[in-house]
């Protein structure tokens, strides 16, 4: 377990906690980490924050295990609970909890959910085509990959992966299981490679990621679960609370610009000398825009190279 710890480095960690710090200075300040992981966010703010309480969410159980394992010496001062983060009012209000101080979303994949081949969610491994980040879950990713009719293909590598070749990757996909059903992560990429042109492969990457991406999302919801998790944090925070979301790839980092933009807009006529008390904001940017790891950052945790840090403030109920 100790080596599970010290492989684990979370993302822009003094940032977040930076960010935070206003909120979880004060006796009793509820810190939700809405993606749990490994604890390694969780840890430092315990650390950090002698006086904070910590309710941590996550999906995945695997997980939580470990987390649990990790944050043991904080006793009462930490919950663990298995739910999904768009459920974060229903967690604090079983809790008795009726605000949170802060609240921190460190989207996508885990650590231990890409170190783990078995989970399927690499493109660097032989696995089965898993990525349930909750395995209680029915739906797989080859599940997709095999049931799903060519158009739907299509839709969901353009729609979750941003993929320009579409179209090809899912008449391969649909001519290879014709023959049997697809069922290995290798298999796949192998697929992809073969239905992206050789120019294209010979740049940005393993050709596959898109593809993976895609069928990770549409297997978990991710983008319909985060379309309703950030204004649900957000309509939870407390006065002077703070929301801290790290995303990964534009896709996550749209929706939560444009749920943090509508929430600190004042929607009156532009023209109007004096904005009436309440039609002012509730909320305020904590960010110019969003924030991106520096080289040093990236240097000391390869992760962070595709992080995309946004944070908002309540200032007023």
């Amino acid at each position: 377990m100790t080596s599970t710890f010290a492989q684990h480095t979370p993302v822009f960690s003094e940032r977040v906690l930076a960010l935070l710090a206003p909120a979880l200075t004060q006796p009793g300040a509820v810190l939700v980490d809405a993606t749990e992981g490994l604890g390694g966010h969780s840890s430092l703010a315990l650390q950090r924050f002698p006086a904070v309480r910590l309710i941590g969410i996550d999906r995945d159980t695997s997980a939580l295990e470990v987390a649990r394992t990790r944050l043991a010496s904080w006793g009462e001062r930490v919950q663990l609970v298995h739910a999904v983060y768009d459920e974060i009012p229903d967690v604090l209000a079983d809790l008795g909890i009726h605000r949170a101080d802060g609240i921190l979303f460190d989207l996508g994949v885990s650590s231990m959910q890409l170190d783990d081949p078995s989970r399927g969610f690499s493109y660097s491994h032989e696995a089965p085509l898993d990525m349930r980040m909750n395995a209680a879950d029915s739906l797989t990713a080859a599940d997709v990959v095999n049931d799903y009719d060519e158009a739907d293909l299509v839709r969901i590598l353009r729609q979750f992966g941003e993929e320009k070749f579409a179209s090809r990757i899912a008449r391969g996909i649909v001519r290879a299981r014709a023959d049997h059903r697809l069922l290995s992560s290798t298999e796949l990429v192998s697929i992809v490679k073969d239905a992206v042109p050789a120019a294209a492969r010979r740049k940005g990457g393993n050709p596959a990621k898109r593809t993976f991406q895609a069928l990770r999302i549409e297997v978990n919801g991710e983008l319909t679960v985060l379309r309703r998790a950030i204004p649900a944090a957000l309509d939870v925070l407390a006065v002077g609370g703070r929301v801290v979301v790290l995303s990964y790839q534009s896709l996550e980092d749209r929706i939560v610009k444009s749920e943090f933009t509508a929430r600190c807009s004042v929607n009156v006529p532009i023209d109007l000398p004096i904005v009436p008390e309440d039609k002012k904001a509730s909320f305020r940017l904590l960010t110019r825009g969003a924030e991106m790891a520096s080289e040093e950052e990236i240097d000391a945790n390869p992760r962070a190279a595709s992080v995309r840090l946004r944070a908002i403030e309540r200032i007023a109920a």
